[in-house]
């Protein structure tokens, strides 16, 4: 503890306590301080993440599933029922997933273009969970997915690409960027994702993701752009903002 308040880890009773709950021994211990005072994430440094109530593995070079996500879940599970067909795009370690299946029976299915984050996610939903595909948004999915998805959960970047030098270091340098850059207005991969929500989700079915606040209208527009009747959820105590779209009922 003394080390990494030393190195000005702000919650270093918390972190130590975390190292020693995790580390097998205490030379594996002493090697886990020594990477967190170098700089690396915590989650990184244990090899999990805590994410309602869910020990996430979170390996390096995967991005790390944070608090403020689980209003995207709390929102999500509103509307799953028993057996729904749910799908974490851009799932990173598959938390989103995780989180959901945890507390509904369901159809779980995730994907994400970056190998490492597949093979996290797969230590994490397979083969009890769900099926985890590599790919680059919808086109990783089964075809006989297509208008079968009842729930899409898509966490997918937000921050402007030119705000990223602005984020923490521990993001910033150990998270791959393709996970955090947005585009120039951080609404790049959300424009492609409500292009293909359409054609992908059931008569009904729900898509979610979480922006900033300054972000949030503009994201809802562009959701009902492509036809979904669109809402913005707001959680001030975790700093959270959800996005939804919601696909018509097929008419007769």
């Amino acid at each position: 503890m003394d080390r990494l308040r030393a190195a000005g880890c702000v919650f270093a009773e918390d972190e130590a306590a975390l190292i020693a709950s995790t580390a097998r021994d205490q030379a594996e211990a002493a090697v886990m301080v020594g990477r967190r005072i170098a700089g690396l994430p915590l989650e990184h440094v244990l090899g999990w993440a805590s994410f309602r109530g869910l020990r996430i593995a979170v390996d390096p070079g995967v991005f790390i599933p944070r608090r403020r996500t689980e209003l995207l879940v709390a929102e999500a599970l509103r509307v799953t029922a028993p057996g729904a067909v749910v799908v974490d795009l851009g799932c990173g370690s598959g938390a989103l997933g995780a989180a959901v299946a945890a507390e509904r029976p369901v159809e779980l299915h995730a994907a994400d273009i970056e190998l490492a984050a597949v093979r996290c996610a797969r230590r994490n939903l397979e083969p009890r969970l769900g099926h985890v595909y590599q790919g680059d948004l919808f086109t990783a999915l089964p075809a006989e997915l297509r208008g079968r998805i009842d729930v899409l959960l898509a966490n997918v970047p937000y921050v402007p690409t030119n705000e990223i030098r602005l984020l923490p270091p521990e993001a910033r340098l150990y998270e791959p960027h393709v996970t955090l850059d947005g585009g120039p207005d951080g609404l790049a991969t959300l424009r492609r994702v409500a292009a293909g929500a359409t054609g992908w989700l059931a008569p009904g079915g729900h898509v979610f993701v979480e922006m900033s606040e300054h972000q949030a209208p503009l994201a809802r527009a562009v959701l009902a752009d492509h036809g979904l009747t669109a809402r913005i959820t707001t959680d001030d105590q975790l700093g959270a903002n959800v996005v939804s779209g919601t696909k018509p009922q097929a008419t007769a």
